[in-house]
């Protein structure tokens, strides 16, 4: 449990260091994401950034599990 912890809070600080980087990218403006507008409501779905994203996390997982 401890190292899943101290994992964890290593990932959180190195996203908040490259977050200035990660903010520039294209990311939740992808081709696929809908976005509804009516009068006084705005409903976003993510669909392109939540499949590229589940695709290299999936990527990167296998890989440190080998």
């Amino acid at each position: 449990m401890q190292r899943t912890l101290i994992i964890a809070g290593l990932a959180l600080v190195l996203i908040g260091i490259t977050w200035p980087i990660l903010s520039r990218l294209p990311l939740g403006r992808l081709p696929g994401d809908l976005l509804f507008e009516r009068s006084g409501m705005r409903v976003y779905i993510p669909l392109t950034t939540m499949l590229l994203a589940s695709v290299v996390l999936s990527a990167l997982t296998w890989l440190f599990r080998r």
